[in-house]
């Protein structure tokens, strides 16, 4: 058997070594052998196929662990992977366009109206919960602001929540139209970060929140508080969790199922005042529409009640009928962390 140098192999199955290595590092696309004297990677001919496989998912934006599977599959269940997969993308980009639409009328002032006629019921509440002695969780619900946070543990933790919560309390207030609203919101957590790596005793926190004007909502995350939306019966997490599983997940590293009960699951890639560098919120704009659901929460909720309860707690008529249903199903799953959620209705 003649096996082709790195290079070589690239160029036949027309990547990069660059995009070779990744795959080998990921367990998708290890080589036939490797060179015991010189550490070169020796690739099989035969392996061509699965590379330009590998290549043709990637141009399609395939994440990596769902790529591993397709290629573990005989070709007819592979074929319907990858046609699942592109049904999923294909779904997906027509809520974006369908929201990108929107925004662009809204900036051009094509579309000028920031409908203030929308009602919206809420409810927040936070519970130490059954196994911590303190709570440093902080939770807030007002007409034109929905707020959680989550504090590392120990008074400053508390403090640190609180901090973030009162600096976008001030911003209920003031008026603005969209493009505003996230620079309003970007700038009040930039003074929050600063603040708290300021006191010299680290404290830190999460922090999702939604700022409302009108129809027209901002969000801004940080760590692994969440945001969802029901709407239309779909139950949608509008924010993605900045932790260490998260981003293995995002490089094929872990699959979602490996994440969900890996011991290193809290561990938190961004939050308010941790790091040595200023921390990069999650904005984005989004319209809000009658008969919309949001919950907002932090992880001692949702790591453990599963999303089927969420939605079912939802449904709920009323938001302090749902607010207290969800603090039973965390308990009835052990209660293990302080837990924090607001619900709020449109109508």
């Amino acid at each position: 058997m003649q096996l082709l140098t790195i290079g070589a192999f690239a160029r036949a199955a027309r990547l990069t070594p660059k995009a070779l290595r990744l795959y080998d590092s990921v367990g998708l696309l290890p080589p036939a052998a490797v060179d015991p004297e010189t550490g070169y990677r020796l690739y099989d001919p035969a392996q061509i196929a699965d590379a330009r496989l590998i290549a043709a998912l990637r141009r399609i934006e395939m994440p990596l662990a769902e790529i591993r599977t397709v290629l573990s599959l005989p070709a007819p269940a592979a074929a319907e992977a990858v046609d699942a997969f592109w049904r999923r993308v294909a779904a997906g980009n027509a809520t974006r366009a369908e929201q990108v639409a929107l925004l662009v009328g809204q900036l051009s002032r094509r579309d000028h109206i920031m409908s203030d006629t929308l009602t919206v019921r809420h409810a927040a509440r936070t519970d130490t919960g059954a196994v911590r002695d303190s709570n440093e969780d902080a939770a807030y619900a007002g007409d034109r602001l929905l707020a959680v946070a989550d504090g590392m543990r120990g008074p400053a933790g508390a403090a640190a929540s609180a901090a973030a919560i009162e600096a976008l309390k001030r911003l209920e207030p003031s008026a603005g139209g969209a493009a505003a609203l996230l620079a309003e919101l970007a700038v009040a957590v930039d003074e929050v970060d600063r603040s708290l790596r300021g006191t010299g005793t680290d404290p830190c926190t999460t922090l999702t929140a939604l700022l409302r004007r009108g129809s027209q909502l901002a969000l801004v995350h940080v760590g692994d508080t969440r945001a969802y939306l029901l709407r239309g019966g779909e139950l949608s997490l509008l924010t993605q969790d900045h932790t260490w599983v998260r981003d293995q997940v995002d490089h094929g590293r872990l699959s979602p199922s490996e994440a969900a009960g890996h011991p290193q699951r809290a561990l938190l890639t961004r939050a308010l005042g941790a790091g040595p560098q200023p921390v990069e919120a999650d904005l984005a704009l989004r319209t809000a529409l009658p008969g919309d659901r949001y919950l907002l929460c932090s992880d001692g909720l949702s790591a453990v009640v599963e999303r089927a309860s969420l939605r079912e707690a939802l449904d709920l008529a009323e938001p302090e009928a749902a607010v207290r249903r969800l603090i039973e199903a965390a308990y009835e799953a052990g209660a293990p962390d302080n837990i924090a959620c607001v619900v709020a209705h449109v109508s």
